[in-house]
């Protein structure tokens, strides 16, 4: 038999293909047909269809078919468990048939018109770790399906999981209603002109607030005091500009930040689809209710149905109908008055979460004030890479300023100006332009220091479009890659092919030739992935994370591992490594498991990098004890200043009552880093500074002195960083390291940095 083999690197659709039929189509059931035909045409299948499991009837329900009896759908059912369907999702396992109906667990429909399809393959619709359906395509050929196919039906699954799943619940809910009543309490204070908040970023920012949640709430409880009738008309126009500022949003989105999931508008597009949800408004439109009472019942009802649900994926989905409905009733109110834009504004709130990070930044926000509380450190950084300043500020008084409130924020030292005067505003412009500059200082393509000591700097890449920045300031390649963000600011758990497009850009972005550090999933800790089995733990710092999450989830270490090494076929300098490691044991059970990924993929015949070197973070003092065992077993070492300080000190870095005891040059700091590089120089190995030390221009000079030679920082900070190591002397550095390094006292320690190696 002749089949045209698809290229085994084309697994994932296009995100193009995707969005569209996501955003075209009438309805949610248009939406399941368009992705049936997609799946088709993808695998070349004669038939594809779409089973949801239906909580209520425990049945799986034929939904969507390209290539059976339109009339079989919802008229298909059966049993987990029962026939080939129920089988593969009950056994959550890929099934493949080379004759479906001589199957002993074939199940036969008289009405589906199934009888030409003889090679039959289905694989599970997943939501993280919750099924939802069922995934088939079939072909007249017996014995078609590959290996292969296995891999982009699989894919394409969980490509389609997230749009899927939010069409199975707005179905779900069809039938549901509810009430609710909610009032608004807005409140207006006498403001001060000057707050000092707690830094946690960089860059500066100013706009006028952006209502807080609470605030942007109040439209979809007030009353409509205003003179104006709104119309029909009206309510589809402001439906259809709701779509239009969707699709801007999510095609930025998917330009600007290619690891994201794209698509994070799929709830709202099928919501606008659902006639359950805008087909009620219309409906009530025309039997003499206004469109805003309209909208307004609708949208509280699925708020209701929503947030009483004791499942926390379902309670999340109220998140996404609220900004619906603001977006809805925002737009209707501008077809007679003017919408006011989120673009260029500060946000304000209690508590922010990555993912609102990365919608944010698609609304253009300019600046965060985080009121009252901590904030995760993934968070901090991704508003780094986001180039969005944050402050942490404890006075509740902004949680109430009024919209037309201007703020300046200063991130880099914790200044919040209200309503700031002109010569303010101007003193802003003016330090604006100057970081500005230094961001694009023209960079040497080598660093030295006076006496000629080489010194590499790399950078520190969290999101693939920092990469630019990196290579337009001739970055000598990337010291580390966070490979969390990806599952982090993602709404569903990135599958093995995902991943690998995502490192392939980064592998293809990166100069050929310079060096590239994959650092494996480091979650845990402040880092909750969604779609895992995280529990809450009393002390999370010292629980399940990084390296021990990885090795105790050996199905998601494996995948990733896999995604990294098939990305990198091809490419020469490709370190991997692995995230808080403890012991040798940790580290050589960490080699078992890629060394067990390559010879599986020489196995499979997929090609990959067989060679990459091999290292490892150095964060934990319990490494320092068999310091030199470990660089004998590593090709590499990289140092996280940032858990090293606070496992060494016993200190939460992100904890403000003790934040006086997070000492970065603090003795025993000095002496846990200078033994660490004496070891990498023993065994001829190379150690770099990857944590905020690395860019710090206090700590440069000691960091040069105990005999670091790579620096790997913040694409931002390049320009500071090579400016600091040309003015220093490596040989007083050299001695400077020694003269601090005899301090036993922490203010000792502070008063040799205060004067500094000399010139």
């Amino acid at each position: 038999m002749n089949r045209k083999e698809p290229d085994h690197l084309n697994l994932l659709f296009d995100m193009g293909q995707l969005a569209s039929i996501i955003t075209s189509g009438s309805d949610i059931e248009a939406f399941l047909t368009g992705a049936s035909e997609l799946v088709a045409k993808h695998l070349q299948a004669h038939v594809c269809s779409i089973y949801l499991f239906d909580s209520r009837s425990k049945n799986l329900v034929l939904k969507a078919t390209r290539g059976l009896k339109p009339e079989a759908v919802d008229r298909v059912r059966m049993l987990p468990g029962e026939g080939l369907v129920g089988q593969c999702f009950s056994q959550d396992q890929i099934l493949r048939v080379g004759n479906a109906r001589t199957s002993p667990g074939f199940k036969y429909f008289d009405n589906a018109g199934e009888e030409p399809f003889n090679s039959f393959l289905c694989v599970p619709i997943r939501r993280g770790v919750v099924k939802i359906g069922v995934l088939v395509v079939q072909r007249r050929e017996m014995d078609h399906f590959t290996l292969l196919d296995e891999r982009a039906l699989r894919t394409a699954a969980t490509q389609l999981a997230g749009a899927i799943e939010n069409a199975r619940l707005l179905m779900a809910l069809a039938s549901e209603s509810a009430d609710i009543n909610e009032d608004a309490d807005i409140i207006s204070k006498e403001l001060p002109v000057f707050i000092k908040g707690k830094p946690d970023g960089y860059g500066l920012a100013f706009g006028t607030i952006r209502p807080s949640r609470k605030k942007r709430k109040a439209i979809l409880f007030e009353a409509d005091a205003s003179n104006i009738t709104y119309s029909l008309a009206d309510f589809q126009t402001a439906v259809e500009k709701t779509i239009d500022e969707l699709k801007e949003l999510q095609d930025k989105f998917a330009a600007s930040l290619p690891e994201s999931e794209s698509l994070i508008f799929t709830a709202h597009f099928m919501m606008l689809k659902d006639k359950n949800f805008t087909g009620k408004m219309k409906a009530l439109i025309e039997q003499g209710i206004s469109p805003v009472a309209a909208i307004q019942q609708i949208v509280l009802k699925y708020i209701k149905i929503f947030s009483d649900n004791p499942n926390a994926y379902m309670q999340e989905k109220a998140v996404d109908v609220e900004d619906l409905g603001i977006r809805l009733l925002s737009h209707l109110k501008a077809v007679h008055t003017p919408k006011t834009p989120d673009r260029g504004t500060i946000f304000v709130t209690q508590d922010i979460y990555p993912s609102d990070m990365m919608k944010l930044t698609a609304d253009g926000i300019r600046g965060i004030v985080l009121v009252g509380g901590g904030v995760t450190s993934h968070v901090t950084i991704l508003a780094r890479s986001l180039s969005i300043p944050l402050i942490i500020a404890d006075d509740p008084v902004f949680i109430d300023l009024p919209d037309t409130t201007q703020l300046l924020l200063d991130a880099g030292q914790g200044n919040i100006y209200i309503n700031p005067d002109e010569n303010t505003r101007s003193i802003f412009k003016g330090k604006q332009e100057a970081e500005k500059r230094a961001k694009t200082r023209e960079m040497q393509p080598a660093t030295y220091t006076i006496d000629n000591r080489r010194i590499r700097l790399l950078a520190n890449i969290n999101l693939l479009s920092e990469i630019q920045l990196a290579r337009e300031l001739k970055v000598e390649g990337i010291g580390l890659y966070r490979t969390e963000f990806p599952f982090l600011i993602r709404s569903n758990f990135p599958s093995e092919d995902e991943q690998y497009l995502i490192y392939k850009g980064l592998f293809d972005k990166t100069e050929p030739g310079t060096v590239t550090t994959v650092r494996t999933l480091d979650a845990g800790g402040d880092k909750v992935i969604k779609h895992t089995d995280f529990i809450q733990e009393a002390n999370p710092a010292l629980g399940l994370r990084s390296i021990r999450f990885s090795l105790k989830h050996r199905h998601i270490f494996r995948a990733q591992i896999r995604a990294i090494l098939r990305a990198a076929h091809g490419r020469e300098k490709v370190r991997l490594m692995f995230p808080l490691i403890s012991s040798i044991d940790e580290f050589l059970t960490a080699k078992q498991v890629m060394a067990q990924c390559i010879h599986q993929m020489e196995q499979e015949g997929v090609p990959h990098k067989n060679d990459p070197e091999v290292g490892m973070m150095v964060e934990l003092p319990s490494v320092l004890a068999t310091i030199d065992e470990f660089a004998q077993l590593a090709d590499f070492f990289s140092i996280g200043t940032n858990d090293f300080i606070q496992y060494m000190l016993g200190a939460d870095r992100g904890n403000e009552l003790v934040a006086e005891h997070y000492i970065s040059y603090h003795p025993a700091v000095n002496c846990g880093i200078a033994k660490i590089a004496a070891a990498a120089i023993r065994h001829d190995i190379d150690v770099s500074v990857c944590g905020e030390m690395a860019h710090d221009p206090d700590h440069i000079p000691f960091l040069i002195g105990v005999g670091i030679t790579t620096l790997s920082v913040d694409p931002k900070f390049l320009p500071r960083v090579q400016a600091t190591v040309m003015r220093t002397n490596f040989s007083r550095a050299s001695a400077y390291a020694r003269l601090l390094l005899k301090q036993t006292r922490v203010k000792d320690a502070a008063e040799v940095l205060k004067t500094g190696p000399g010139k």
